[in-house]
């Protein structure tokens, strides 16, 4: 009984940082970090408590591993893009014009 109810606390948890972080277009990515760290620690955490040290649990924390050393390079990735659909480049507006610098 106890196990349940912390588990449907900590999802809670997890899905009111999720609502929290919503915001606009550019933001929404700079608001991910909470959303792709701190909600799936949230569900890594509720899935240890259901289910203690078990292989499912250290199947959740693995993808978790992975998924947080991802998240940053599919922001980057996706914020460019988002750019290059936008601007067409993407480049800020100054750099556009500036020739590469050559090292000697």
């Amino acid at each position: 009984m106890i196990r349940t109810v912390a588990v449907d606390v900590i999802l809670a948890a997890a899905v009111a940082v999720v609502l929290a972080s919503m915001r606009e277009s550019y933001q929404k990515l700079h608001y991910v970090t909470p959303i792709a760290l701190i909600a799936p620690l949230l569900l890594g955490l509720a899935v240890l408590v259901r289910s203690g040290f078990s292989e499912n649990s250290a199947l959740t924390w693995l993808a978790l591993l992975f998924a947080g050393f991802t998240g940053p390079f599919l922001s980057h990735a996706t914020i460019r893009a988002a750019r290059v659909r936008q601007t067409g480049d993407w480049r800020s507006p100054g750099e556009r014009g500036r020739p590469a610098e050559r090292e000697p």
